[in-house]
C-alpha cells in the first residue's frame, strides 16, 4: 500500500486538518460573529480568541475581493502535496513532517474556502499586534519550519568514489614505497 512509503506525512496530514477543523467548529459553536469581534482574553492584553472571518489570504491580503483563486491554490498545493507523498520517493522524517503539516493547514484554510467562503480565524496576540490566524495557519509554518530543519540537517552527501579510491591508491604508493 502507497501511504506506508511515507507514512509520518499522512499521520501529520490527518492529525493537523482534524485538529484545525476541530478548533474552527468550537469557535463557531461558542463565539458570535459580530462587529466588534466577539473576544475571550485568556491572557488580558496578550492572547485572546476573537473569532473573525477572512476572506482574503495571509494577513487578509487580497480580502477586498478577487480572492476566490486562493480556493484552487490551496486544492491544487493539496493535491501537488499528496501526488508528491503518493507516487514521490520516500521522503526523510523532516520532510514527511512538513510536507504533511502543510497538507493539513492547506486542506483545512481550503475546505473553509469552498465551503463558507471564507476561513475561520481565533488566535489573537495582542501583545505584538499580530493578525488574528488559526490552526492551519500554525501548521503551514510549523511545516516550513520542518521543511527549513531538513534543509539545513539533511543527510551527509555520500562519498565521491573516484575521491575515496585515489586516496587509498596514495595510501598504497606510499607503503609500497616505505
Amino acid at each position: 500500500m502507497r501511504f506506508k512509503r511515507n507514512p509520518l506525512f499522512w499521520v501529520a496530514a490527518i492529525i493537523s486538518l482534524v485538529l484545525d477543523h476541530l478548533s474552527k467548529f468550537w469557535v463557531v459553536q461558542n463565539f458570535d460573529l459580530t462587529v466588534p469581534p466577539q473576544t475571550q482574553p485568556l491572557l488580558p492584553g496578550i492572547f485572546h480568541f476573537t473569532y473573525v472571518v477572512n476572506t482574503g489570504a495571509a494577513f487578509s491580503l487580497f480580502s477586498n475581493g478577487g480572492a476566490s483563486w486562493l480556493r484552487w491554490l490551496s486544492l491544487g498545493v493539496s493535491v501537488g502535496l499528496m501526488i508528491l507523498a503518493w507516487f514521490g520517493p520516500r521522503i526523510n522524517r523532516w520532510e514527511q513532517a512538513g510536507y504533511g503539516l502543510i497538507l493539513g493547514g492547506a486542506l483545512g484554510n481550503g475546505i473553509d474556502r469552498f465551503i463558507l467562503g471564507h476561513v475561520v480565524d481565533f488566535i489573537d496576540f495582542r501583545i505584538i499586534r499580530f493578525p488574528v490566524f488559526n490552526l492551519a495557519d500554525v501548521f503551514i509554518n510549523a511545516g516550513i519550519i520542518c521543511l527549513l530543519i531538513a534543509t539545513f540537517h539533511g543527510a551527509p552527501p555520500p562519498r565521491n568514489r573516484d575521491d575515496s579510491d585515489s586516496i587509498s591508491e596514495y595510501l598504497v604508493f606510499e607503503e609500497g614505497e616505505a
